[in-house]
């Protein structure tokens, strides 16, 4: 069964929505907030995202920009924003398309279905391999979750190891500490939250790395961190 969430704090559009999505054979998550839509992302797995762009607690633009740093999966806005702005804002940070509203039922469906049958042929074509290389004898094997250095096997916690895997998805991307925070513990970082601090220097250690001298994570002082390993081909 697909498995669609729905981010939409119209709850009139969003029960529409809904109970359509459901007549297709759908499962449907409902988030009505932003945040909430953050959260059942992260707690489930989904075939598809529904986002609208004007959303409490967390707007639409931020959830489609989380979203994508962590899957690929179709991200598709439905939005009343007609400006041109905001569309090209919405496909940048990786959304797949963009859906005005008012729109009819059928026309949402035939997007979904479209999206879903590129996303499936893409996943079949170009799957990726599990094991990564990088400079220094760095190598990841994200399937296994298992990481080592010149051979030798390096234990990381899950959360250290979402951090390495988040970070070398990304490469030269700074992240801020509240966006790793996000990403990895898929929540809002609170104030004096010192975690990610914890966190990376405890990856850093375990890798043998010095801070001066990165050959992996750089820190970009007053802004966050970024991976700056060479991948081996």
């Amino acid at each position: 069964m697909v498995s669609i969430l729905l981010v939409e704090d119209d709850k009139e559009i969003a029960r529409i929505c809904r109970d359509h999505l459901l007549r297709q054979g759908m499962d449907v998550t409902w988030a009505s907030t932003g945040k909430e839509g953050w959260e059942d992302f992260n707690q489930g797995k989904y075939d598809l995202v529904l986002v609208d762009l004007m959303l409490p607690e967390m707007d639409g633009f931020q959830l489609c920009e989380n979203i994508r740093l962590s899957s690929d999966i179709p991200l598709l806005i439905i939005s009343a924003k007609l400006e041109e702005e905001a569309k090209i804002k919405g496909l940048d940070l990786g959304a797949d398309d963009y859906i005005t509203k008012p729109f009819s039922l059928i026309e949402l469906m035939a997007r979904i279905k479209s999206h879903l049958r590129r996303y499936h042929r893409y996943q079949g074509i170009e799957s990726q391999s599990s094991q990564l290389t990088f400079n220094n004898g760095l190598v990841l094997n994200l399937e296994q979750r298992h990481v080592s250095i010149s051979g030798k096997e390096i234990s990381l916690t899950s959360k250290e190891f979402a951090l390495l895997q988040l970070f070398i998805q990304h490469p030269n991307r700074t992240f801020t500490k509240p966006e790793l925070y996000q990403q990895v513990w898929g929540e809002v970082e609170g104030v004096g939250n010192n975690t990610i601090n914890v966190h990376i220097k405890s990856l850093r250690n375990k890798l043998g790395e010095r801070m001066k001298e990165p050959k992996w994570i750089e820190t970009i002082w007053g802004t966050g961190y970024r991976f700056i390993g060479e991948q081996i081909l």
